[in-house]
């Protein structure tokens, strides 16, 4: 077994897609969710940049494409998406403004930071992140 190489740094995070079941309804979540239109769409798709990281939303009749011969899991929460952001209670306002709710906090947590949670249409937990003190 070899090593693998030592780096000095990780690569660049550059993109997470995510599977939506109604990609009109998942584009106008994200246009307000992250304040932007998409730099990029087609009839299956639409990309967000936020910061470095690309948003890239998937139609699901799309999906076996990109990831087969591997199958799309179908239940259950996994993963958090984090956004930093300078103040958790300015965002969630800013939010709630556009109908869009959270589904916990804001609230300060036990390790430092403030934060507040939202569900885009398909299920997928995002959550605005601030560092306290």
């Amino acid at each position: 077994m070899t090593a693998r190489p030592s780096h000095d740094a990780a690569p660049d995070f550059g993109a997470v897609t995510l599977f939506s079941s109604d990609l009109s309804r998942s584009k106008a979540f994200y246009c307000d969710f992250l304040g932007t239109q998409p730099v990029f769409e087609d009839d299956v798709s639409a990309a967000y940049r936020s910061g470095s990281v690309i948003v890239n939303l998937l139609a699901l009749e799309a999906v076996d494409e990109l990831i087969s011969p591997s199958e799309m899991a179908t239940a259950g929460v996994r993963s958090v998406f984090t956004l930093h952001v300078e103040d958790v209670d300015m965002g969630a306002t800013a939010l709630a403004d556009c109908g869009i709710l959270p589904t916990s906090g804001p609230m300060n947590r036990p390790w430092g930071i403030r934060t507040t949670n939202y569900l885009d249409p398909d299920g997928y937990v995002w959550e605005l992140s601030q560092k306290l003190g």
